[in-house]
């Protein structure tokens, strides 16, 4: 059993930054061997993608409404995905989830494996 625990959310203001980070675990679970990814939900809402990071070669996605103010990256030696979020905007306010898919998982979350609870990001004004 894979487990992720993500942290990092809180309320924030327009323009502000938050990083957010997942630690994952598990008996068996080589954290080098797949993507991760980051995603989030609003309530009545879809999931949305919103970045990747490969497990070799440091290969990065970013779905269009982040793309340029945040950046995902990972720690294999603390089995740690972070997303890095700038310039946030009241329309970023979600829960956000990371994600572990095969090494070439893209932007579907049919995808991903395993999900982590979540961490609830505000953006006021």
């Amino acid at each position: 059993q894979v487990q992720l625990v993500e942290s990092g959310g809180g309320l924030v203001q327009a323009g502000g930054s938050l990083r957010l980070s997942c630690v994952v675990s598990g008996r068996t679970f080589i954290f080098s061997s797949y993507a991760m990814a980051w995603f989030r939900q609003a309530p009545g809402k879809e999931r949305e993608f919103l970045a990747s990071i490969r497990s070799s070669a440091g290969i990065t996605y970013y779905a269009d409404s982040v793309k340029g103010r945040s950046t995902i990256s990972r720690d294999n030696a603390k089995n740690t995905v972070y997303l890095q979020m700038n310039s946030l905007k009241p329309e970023d306010t979600a829960v956000y989830y990371c994600a572990v898919g095969r090494v070439l998982a893209g932007d579907s979350a049919d995808a991903y494996h395993a999900w982590g609870q979540g961490t609830q990001v505000t953006v006021s004004s």
